[in-house]
């Protein structure tokens, strides 16, 4: 594998994700989670696993999408577990990913909700 910069900060993981993703590199994107990470995506459904994951990223920058950072809310730190979320752009609720500080001091994704669906019904 690559060697790639590490997210030493939870909030570095955004800035990665919209380069990498904006570099067309599924295997970058990718290396942001652990190895047994749960994406929240496609909506209504879960991608587990970093291979998954990359393969699910092969698939979207196939079409070459154009991501812009976003302004990072303010991180909650319990011990090596951290929340960060982002607000999205269009202004359609918000992102939030659970992250993990692994052995060499790095952060990486657990659980990525990239995307909230409003619930439907009266």
């Amino acid at each position: 594998m690559t060697d790639y910069e590490k997210a030493m900060r939870p909030e570095d993981i955004t800035r990665l994700f919209v380069e990498r993703s904006n570099a067309g590199d599924a295997a970058g994107v990718a290396a942001l989670y652990e190895e047994n990470a749960v994406l929240a995506y496609p909506p209504g459904s879960q991608t587990v696993g970093r291979d998954a994951i990359r393969e699910l990223w092969e698939k979207v920058l196939a079409g070459r999408p154009r991501f812009e950072p976003e302004e990072p809310l303010p991180t909650l730190v319990n011990g090596d577990i951290a929340l960060t979320s982002t607000p999205p752009r269009d202004g359609a609720g918000a992102r939030a990913q659970v992250v993990r500080r692994q052995p060499d001091g790095c952060w990486l994704r657990i659980i990525d909700q990239p995307e909230f669906v409003p619930p439907t019904g009266p």
